[in-house]
């Protein structure tokens, strides 16, 4: 296999470097898991050592496709910081642009439309809280209604506002949302919320009446996530690049 090292550009420092094979590594898994939505979704990551600057992907390539160096690089007024062969989606500009410019703990924001996600989010409750995955977001996740294709900067400011400081959101009539201070967080993080959206979907179609805890209990459970666990998404991720580098290692080219 060659040495991630061997393998970059000199154009890019390897701090860039890693972060373009962490972000090309999340697609990958995004597309293995099945959270893909054709080339209409997108996942971001803030390249290293700055605070308008974020790498997102090419507008036309599916998932599967993505590798470290085929990331389009843009700063926060979508203008691309250096050449690049593909165009950027401009409603996951939109998206993306509005976290990365408010939220400086973001360094990888991902954003999907799943079936059982776009399910949920079409849901008036929301998230319930009727399984231990969907209590690790009790108190955590954050809303923001429909206002059309997010082709409208002016929608920035509300997206910031309605994510605040919680590491996930569920965009209704549209999808989810999570934030991370790693691109593993990140990605963990929107796993167990899709995770999470499967079963209340799968509740939910057996017609029967559900068991909802109380308010403390799912306050207890969401409060032992965070107690003698490693940092978040960090043991699955370890896990998840080993397997990338085993069967897909292309993904670091």
């Amino acid at each position: 296999m060659t040495d991630l090292a061997e393998a970059r550009p000199a154009r890019w420092s390897a701090e860039e470097w890693q972060r373009r094979v962490e972000l090309a590594a999340c697609y990958r898994l995004v597309a293995r898991y099945g959270m893909t939505d054709l080339v209409y979704t997108h996942i971001s990551a803030r390249v290293p050592g700055t605070r308008d600057q974020f790498l997102i992907n090419g507008y036309g390539l599916l998932f599967e496709e993505i590798t470290a160096s085929s990331l389009v690089k843009i700063d926060l007024d979508g203008r691309p910081v250096e050449d690049s062969d593909w165009e950027v989606n401009p409603a996951g500009f939109t998206i993306h642009s509005a976290i990365h410019q408010q939220r400086h703990d973001a360094e990888c924001v991902v954003h999907t439309h799943t079936v059982a996600g776009m399910a949920v989010a079409a849901q008036q409750e929301g998230l319930l809280p009727i399984n231990q995955m969907s209590m690790q977001f009790h108190g955590r996740l954050a809303y923001h209604d429909y206002e059309g294709i997010a082709l409208d900067l002016d929608e920035r400011g509300r997206l910031q506002r309605d994510l605040g400081d919680k590491p996930c959101m569920i965009l209704r009539n549209h999808g989810l949302l999570t934030v991370g201070v790693t691109v593993g967080e990140a990605f963990s993080l929107m796993y167990y919320l899709n995770k999470a959206c499967e079963l209340q979907v799968a509740a939910l179609a057996g017609g029967r009446p559900l068991v909802i805890p109380s308010d403390n209990v799912c306050a207890h459970a969401a409060g032992q996530f965070d107690v003698g666990t490693p940092t978040a998404g960090q043991l699955e991720w370890t896990a998840l690049l080993r397997r990338l580098d085993r069967e897909e290692p292309d993904y670091k080219t």
